[in-house]
């Protein structure tokens, strides 16, 4: 497909090759340009067996999805959209989205941007827009964590008044610092980062402290809705699993699973 003269050169996957080299994330990268899915092409690869570390990189997904299968709007070569294949252990899962979170708003601050905000439980934010959106989907085997596919989406170069559907909630690197980017390279700093932080996780390094030093949710009073169930509560910390802790009008505490719930500030 011919390329408009707005829109970035595809990966450069040889200059990824190289520079992680030696690396567990990104021992292996399957480049494409384009697929419904990076979680579902990176779910069929774990299902035969790819060591943890692969990462699935796409042009353009034409279903791109976020928690509870929300649409991701992401043009062609515009953005970052990969899914990374991880095999942690069992009680490392809860590490790994606070890893993810961790490394977008590192390579966020890479290229320039300041102030870059985790809402719990999984997006990063620039000055309350959406820059960054992760999913994580886990595959048990007897009780214990098979793999687990973390997909993330981060707005390169982007332009969301483009967009009417997210124009008014999102934000990206090219919006925030007036520049387009190279994605290869905002890209393999991303791996770099993540590769990283997984290296602390799988040594038992927590990283609690430094997400909730980022979540832009605590010290506030929010709405949970799960269902047709709402509760609400002063947001006054997480736990070590990544649970947001709400203490209630009556005093108690309500710990809320990322997995279940929506949060309204």
């Amino acid at each position: 497909m011919p390329r408009s003269e707005t829109t970035s050169p595809p990966f450069d996957v040889g200059t990824l090759a190289t520079a992680l080299s030696g690396r567990l994330v990104g021992r292996r990268i399957a480049h494409f340009d384009t697929l419904g899915s990076t979680m579902d092409e990176a779910r069929r690869l774990a299902e035969e067996g790819e060591p943890e570390g692969l990462v699935v990189v796409v042009e353009e997904q034409t279903a791109g999805r976020g928690r509870f299968n929300r649409p991701w709007t992401s043009p062609r070569s515009e953005n970052v959209s990969l899914s990374l294949l991880l095999r942690p252990a069992t009680a490392q899962l809860p590490s790994v989205n606070m890893a993810a979170t961790l490394a977008v708003c590192q390579v966020v601050e890479d290229f320039g941007v300041r102030g870059p905000t985790i809402k719990w439980p999984n997006d990063v934010r620039v000055g309350g827009l959406k820059i960054s959106g992760i999913l994580i989907e886990s595959a048990m085997d007897a009780g214990r964590v098979a793999y687990a596919v973390v997909g993330i989406g981060v707005n390169v170069n982007l332009d969301p008044s483009k967009h009417p559907e997210i124009a008014t909630i999102a934000t990206s690197l090219l919006k925030e610092t007036g520049r387009r980017q190279n994605r290869t390279r905002v890209l393999c700093r991303l791996l770099e980062h993540l590769d990283d932080l997984y290296a602390r996780v799988k040594g038992g390094d927590p990283l609690k402290d430094e997400w909730a030093a980022r979540l832009e949710t605590l010290g506030k009073t929010v709405h949970l809705r799960w269902g047709d169930t709402v509760v609400e509560g002063y947001a006054e910390g997480v736990d070590d699993l990544g649970n947001l802790l709400l203490r209630l009008p009556d005093g108690s505490i309500f710990a809320a699973s990322a997995g279940e719930v929506t949060l309204q500030v």
